[in-house]
């Protein structure tokens, strides 16, 4: 591996352990007042999310001393898993706040869709990697398109909106470094905005949702309560904030502010500088991400890399955009930093995958096309002569295969 791959490998751990970090302080920050005013035990959220911090750091050691190769075929059976599970969650889960989205094992819980963003990751890169990019809305659609839908919409009758536009933004992503033609993306682009106008217009309160977006303060006691309080939490920081644990909106008015909402409690407490650095926490993290991808020469690696960047930034960036008001609520919490143990250990699995990408990425292994711009794994080359053909006989094929490895090695 090279120099620049050691770089970006280091830089990645030490922006994802530093994200890590920071949300155990800022979750203990958003709680524990709340938890002792209530009675409750202030550590609580803290030593939840500390094991959930613990298991994913595991898995992402792990996944990073893995070929990432070998993923290939678990493409299939964990996507299958992830369908199945977001199937049988609207059946058997309990409804909480309204939505089925969680199996409860005792003090613990695991959300499904946070599974099936990897899932659906690792089946189009290794989709997309064995068959050339699609250039029909028809080849397209069978399969991955189909099995997108699929599970978008097992996930919509959760319901969860937020998580169905971080798949869509993420398989895009995919397609495009894949080599879709910008056309075709546009195309899906328009058709996934009114798929979501749809399932926005079909649910009573995501239309309360997106209203209150256009004009939040036309109701700031009802639909619009959370992005307002977000709005005064972060105006009120200031430059350097009012101090890590001091802010005052999480403990009575802000919902939600140890998960989706806690970059308002950043604002809040350490101000426009702690909101700068977390922004350019994730800055960062897509910058090594996607040089990852662009060094790397196998096409099942770099389509991986982008998938699990694009998934990780994207998140991000819609968190963020809902907490500053430039983009409707939709549920998704900050990655890394937000309380829940489901998507901090599921995305930590995923930097794993992406620092082996990084160490074994330049690795390429010879494929063979085949018809329909599909491709297997390399077969031994067998030369064969005709009889009466120039160059047949023993010494005619050893001089083909001699030119084989040649072309083979490049020279």
């Amino acid at each position: 591996m090279s120099s620049s791959g050691h770089l970006e490998q280091r830089i990645l751990v030490l922006v994802t352990l530093g994200l890590v970090a920071f949300g155990l302080v800022m979750v203990f920050s958003a709680t524990s007042a709340a938890a002792a005013l209530g009675n409750g035990n202030p550590m609580e959220y803290l030593q939840r999310q500390a094991v959930y911090a613990v298991l994913g750091v595991a898995l992402m050691a792990v996944a990073s001393r893995i070929d990432y190769h070998r993923l290939r075929y678990l493409a299939l059976p964990l996507l299958l898993v992830a369908l199945g599970l977001c199937a049988a969650v609207l059946v058997v889960a309990p409804e909480i706040n309204g939505a089925r989205r969680w199996f409860l094992l005792g003090p613990a819980s695991f959300q499904p869709s946070e599974l099936s963003k990897l899932a659906l990751c690792l089946f189009a890169a290794a989709y997309l990697a064995r068959r050339r990019a699609p250039r029909t809305v028809g080849e397209l659609v069978k399969p991955l398109g189909l099995l997108t839908l699929l599970l978008s919409g097992l996930i919509l009758l959760e319901p969860d909106l937020g998580t169905t536009i971080t798949l869509f933004g993420m398989v895009l992503a995919i397609l495009l470094v894949a080599g879709t033609s910008l056309r075709l993306l546009a195309l899906v682009s328009a058709f996934a905005l009114v798929a979501a106008a749809a399932a926005i217009w079909a649910e009573p309160y995501r239309r309360a949702r997106f209203f209150s977006f256009l004009d939040p303060w036309s109701d700031a006691q009802g639909a619009g309560f959370q992005i307002v309080q977000a709005m005064i939490g972060i105006g009120s920081g200031g430059v350097t904030g009012s101090g890590l644990g001091e802010g005052v909106q999480k403990v009575l008015y802000l919902p939600e502010a140890h998960t989706d909402m806690i970059f308002a409690v950043v604002g809040e407490e350490l101000g426009l500088v702690g909101s700068l650095l977390v922004i350019g926490a994730f800055a960062t993290f897509a910058s090594m991400g996607f040089r990852i991808a662009l060094r790397c020469r196998d096409p099942f690696g770099k389509l991986l890399a982008t998938g699990i960047t694009a998934l990780v930034c994207g998140q991000a960036t819609v968190n963020l955009a809902a907490v500053l008001g430039i983009a409707p609520l939709t549920g998704i919490p900050l990655p890394f930093v937000s309380y829940g143990g489901s998507s901090l250990v599921v995305l930590l699995a995923g930097v794993g995958v992406l620092l082996n990408i990084a160490g074994n990425g330049t690795v390429v292994r010879a494929r063979v096309p085949h018809r329909g711009g599909r491709d297997r794994g390399a077969r031994p080359t067998r030369a064969r002569g005709r009889r009466g053909a120039p160059g047949a006989g023993r010494h005619g094929d050893v001089r083909r295969v001699d030119r084989t490895r040649r072309v083979a090695s490049g020279a």
